[in-house]
């Protein structure tokens, strides 16, 4: 991808990039570590981003 994106663009890619973390250690303590991994996460080399 080039260096030059729409404010748009930025702003799904910024989106994706939040969606992407870990979930904290509060919620795994929290839910007795029933909630233990984010369904969403994404390696960014295996999976598309489809940002468009």
């Amino acid at each position: 991808m080039g260096a030059n994106k729409s404010t748009p663009r930025k702003i799904r890619l910024m989106s994706k990039l939040k969606q992407n973390a870990a979930v904290p250690a509060w919620i795994i303590v929290k839910t007795k570590r029933r909630v233990r991994t984010n369904p969403k996460r994404r390696q960014w080399r295996r999976t598309d981003v489809g940002v468009g």
